[in-house]
């Protein structure tokens, strides 16, 4: 699906606002403005990329990495750790979605549980497709629910598929302190809260495919002490690319719950 915002274009004329009052009513910052207006092109072009010579061959890569291990003996140590680390940052993912649901809710003097059981269908779809865009139609319907005005989740939610991907974050930031802790590296909580910050900026620039992510991580791995390329890097992204589905529910899930406190947010400001 393609991404465009010209409904809020639209909405803004109707307003008789421009795109720096936008900002400052809303806290964008400049450099996401340029990214919506933008946001066609590039962004398909990196998406074709990804889906025609990397993604197609990642079940080799990580049929390749588990290969790997087994051959030199540390399958089971990894697997014995990874099913840890997997249910620790699918419950990550769940109590940051709760809440986000729980804060917008109370806000909007919602109830937060009938959020998010209109959430479910959205979520499931993600957990299939891997795909934040590809769950916009559905997760558009989700937002629908809640009572969300269109030209609000008609921005709120294709601006979130591309900018906003909290369990992706959770996700890379929990396997690569596996990855420290079981390798006996540095993983001090100013190291992790450094390395935290600049993921929350190569994230936004992250491309909407699975493993796209991960891939905009690799190059600040150096700053955890990781090589970008080499052992401990296709080992993360082994770790990543097995639970991608469960970290992609998570950022639409977060997108619906944002849209509800905005748009009492907006409605009070226009």
């Amino acid at each position: 699906m393609k991404i465009n915002y010209n409904g809020l274009w639209k909405v803004l004329i109707d307003q008789n606002m421009n795109k720096k009052e936008l900002m400052d009513k809303v806290g964008l910052s400049p450099a996401t403005v340029a990214k919506m207006s933008k946001v066609g092109e590039f962004n398909d072009i990196i998406t074709k990329v990804l889906s025609t010579a990397i993604v197609p061959f990642l079940p080799f890569f990580i049929f390749d990495n588990f290969s790997k291990m087994a051959f030199t003996g540390s399958g089971f140590a990894v697997l014995s750790i990874f099913w840890k680390i997997f249910l620790c940052v699918i419950a990550l993912h769940l109590v940051y979605i709760s809440i986000l649901f729980i804060i917008n809710g109370v806000y909007t003097k919602k109830n937060p549980i009938t959020l998010m059981k209109n959430q479910v269908k959205g979520y499931l779809t993600a957990v299939g497709t891997q795909s934040s865009v590809a769950t916009i139609p559905v997760n558009l319907e989700c937002v629908k629910q809640n009572s969300v005005t269109k030209g609000i989740r008609d921005f709120v939610i294709p601006l979130g598929a591309t900018v906003h991907m909290p369990g992706s974050m959770i996700t890379i930031t929990a396997c690569t302190f596996t990855i420290l802790v079981m390798y006996g590296m540095d993983h001090s909580y100013l190291l992790m809260l450094k390395y935290m910050a600049i993921l929350g900026i190569a994230m936004v620039a992250a491309p909407d495919a699975p493993g796209g992510a991960v891939m905009s991580a690799l190059p600040f791995l150096p700053v955890v002490g990781i090589p970008s390329e080499g052992e401990l890097a296709s080992l993360l992204i082994t770790l990543y690319l097995t639970q991608d589905s469960f970290g992609t529910a998570a950022n639409i899930s977060g997108d619906t719950a944002i849209s509800v406190g905005i748009d009492k947010i907006l409605k009070e400001i226009l």
